[in-house]
């Protein structure tokens, strides 16, 4: 019995095995369309979609009174919309007001320049004044010298004339005539013209010193001009220690560098040159202007420009060098001649004086690309180095890339002369 009843129990488990596993398979046959198609039949066997279920209207009140703001909320955001509004209206008035004061300001600085200006004018006009007036006295004294010349010399012509008369009158042999011709005779004597008279002239020396007096005025005030715009622009340069050859030393304030023929025992740095005897400048140039100006009176022979940060720092190559490569510009004074270096190209630089260079002003026009070389002490351009086209440097001139540093180099000068000693950036205030 027990034998019998195994397999209807066995059978029966197997049957409900069965069952389970057709309603296990039965949902996955349909996920593809599942995830293909949304929503479908549980019955396989029907075709007619299902909707999701809808939510109840009790729900559904629920989420509509939790979607809308409460009147405190609505209140509290309508005092902040209203103080935004407040602060917004505020603010634009403000920006109106300070676009009305700018005509008013612009003004006020435009008058203040014309009264500089006029009393510039009012201080040449009373110099002017003074020097014709000099000049007006010059005239009446060197006149009047000449009139007391002139009038001796028409006492002489005076006298002459008498001499002429009693001589005609003796001539007629007449007693009287005879008499009046001894006396004019023996008292009328050659007159001659002494050094004196040749002297009486205006003062063309004193004249002439004027005029070169003027006309040095007059350079060194175009100059001043010039050079208080750029001033405008100066900027307080202090050397980057980290990138100072060994054998340079800087003073405590960071302006002024002089070489030492002893380096001190001190670890390298990444930044600094190791074989080549520079320094660069600690800010950046990226954008705007700038103007410094590099004394450089107490140096037999230097190089002063500009580098971007990319320059070499190591070895004697051309990429660590100022003017050699397309990472820097400079001016250069080596042999008692003056040249401007990019790129390894230099140009001998023009309108440079009988002596050497006392300051080297730089201004770099970063927007633009421009760099100008100045003699800082009569602004004449030593070089210009513009977006131009140029033969000599090609386009060296092109829009700087990197941000520009102030550059120095000390150079070694001929045997017969002694090392390099000092060079320093100048501290510039407008006058």
């Amino acid at each position: 019995m027990e034998a019998e009843e195994s397999p209807s129990v066995g059978n029966g488990r197997s049957a409900a095995g069965l069952s389970v596993q057709s309603d296990l398979a039965a949902p996955s046959a349909g996920i593809d369309s599942l995830l293909q198609d949304g929503f479908t039949s549980l019955d396989t066997g029907s075709d007619r979609v299902v909707e999701p279920f809808p939510r109840s209207p009790k729900l559904q009140r629920k989420v509509a009174k939790a979607a809308q703001p409460s009147q405190e909320q609505l209140t509290r955001r309508m005092e902040e919309l209203q103080a935004e509004k407040s602060k917004t209206e505020a603010h634009i008035e403000s920006l109106k007001k300070r676009k009305a004061d700018l005509s008013r300001t612009s003004e006020v600085m435009k008058q203040q320049v014309r009264e500089r200006f006029e009393n510039m004018r009012r201080v040449l006009k009373q110099d002017e004044q003074v020097v014709l007036d000099s000049l007006e006295l010059d005239l009446k004294q060197t006149r009047t010298r000449l009139d007391q010349v002139l009038k001796n010399w028409k006492q002489h012509q005076d006298q002459v004339s008498e001499s002429i008369g009693s001589t005609q009158r003796a001539l007629s042999r007449s007693p009287e005539a005879e008499e009046d011709w001894k006396g004019y005779s023996e008292n009328l004597s050659p007159k001659k013209s002494d050094a004196s008279e040749r002297e009486i002239q205006l003062n063309k020396d004193r004249f002439e010193r004027l005029l070169k007096t003027l006309s040095s005025i007059s350079k060194n005030l175009k100059a001043q001009l010039q050079r208080k715009t750029l001033l405008l622009d100066s900027t307080s340069t202090v050397i980057d220690r980290q990138t100072c050859h060994s054998h340079i030393t800087v003073t405590s304030e960071g302006r002024a560098l002089s070489f030492s023929s002893s380096a001190p025992s001190a670890p390298e740095h990444p930044l600094q040159f190791d074989k080549v005897c520079c320094a660069l400048g600690s800010s950046p140039i990226s954008a705007g202007q700038s103007y410094w100006e590099v004394d450089v009176r107490c140096c037999s022979a230097w190089a002063v420009g500009v580098a971007y940060g990319s320059l070499e720092r190591k070895g004697r190559d051309k990429g660590a060098k100022l003017g050699r490569n397309r990472n820097s510009w400079c001016v250069e004074f080596r042999h008692g001649n003056l040249s401007a270096w990019h790129n390894d190209r230099n140009v001998a630089c023009q309108g440079v004086g009988q002596g050497p260079l006392g300051r080297v002003g730089v201004w770099v026009n970063y927007d633009k690309g421009q760099l100008m070389f100045y003699d800082a002490e009569n602004m004449v351009v030593l070089q210009r180095f513009s977006a131009a086209l140029t033969p000599v440097f090609d386009r060296a001139h092109h829009q700087f890339t990197q941000p520009l540093y102030p550059a120095i180099r000390f150079l070694k000068p001929p045997q017969n002369q002694i090392w390099p000693n000092h060079l320093e950036f100048c501290h510039l205030s407008s006058p």
